[in-house]
């Protein structure tokens, strides 16, 4: 594991342009809804690539501006950012994305909303605390691709307005709980 915990991240540039090109090349063209809700993937790894790699120190950062941490690895370390992103961006959000496939386009929609708050977390900071790493991705692709995502949809009617709400509803609840976990279970910590 602890291989894993020290280069999961550094997937994640590979990952994006291994399945941009299987998008465009499989996806685009004859289900572009599918490609909406699966492009969200792509997206959020090029968001983790800022954070973790170019120019990366996300943890560093998390650690000594919103946390008060003197450490630039704790609370929040490599261990703990595995679990924080692995099971969102690397198994949820392809599950979803594979079920909206086969069972209902619907499924998926839950990502583009959080794509769009979790990149909102990182607007915010920035008033703050100025740049922090995962910002320029929020600003130029998961907020105007997680818009379009949701616009599209609408325009489109491929979802109903309550199937809008859950994924509102959901993509709000990945938020907290992420934020939860940083202020209620990280920050304490600190003191």
């Amino acid at each position: 594991m602890k291989w894993l915990y020290d280069n999961w991240y550094k997937s994640t540039i590979f990952l994006a342009i291994y399945l941009l090109i299987v998008l465009c090349i499989f996806v685009m063209k004859t289900d572009f809804a599918l490609f909406l809700i699966w492009i969200q993937m792509v997206v959020y790894l090029l968001h983790q690539f800022e954070e973790y790699i170019l120019p990366g120190g996300f943890v560093e950062f998390f650690n000594k501006k919103p946390l008060g941490s003197q450490k630039g690895d704790f609370p929040l370390n490599k261990v703990a950012s595995f679990w924080i992103n692995i099971p969102i961006i690397f198994i949820a959000y392809p599950l979803s994305a594979i079920l909206a496939g086969y069972i209902d386009i619907s499924i998926g929609i839950w990502t583009a909303y959080f794509s769009i708050i979790n990149a909102l977390s990182h607007v915010g900071m920035f008033f703050k605390y100025k740049y922090n790493p995962g910002l320029f991705v929020s600003l130029f692709l998961n907020i105007p691709v997680g818009a379009y995502t949701i616009y599209y949809f609408a325009s489109q009617n491929l979802v109903s307005m309550n199937a809008q709400l859950v994924g509102l509803i959901l993509g709000l609840l990945g938020q907290v709980v992420v934020m939860i976990y940083g202020f209620k279970v990280l920050k304490p910590k600190v003191r």
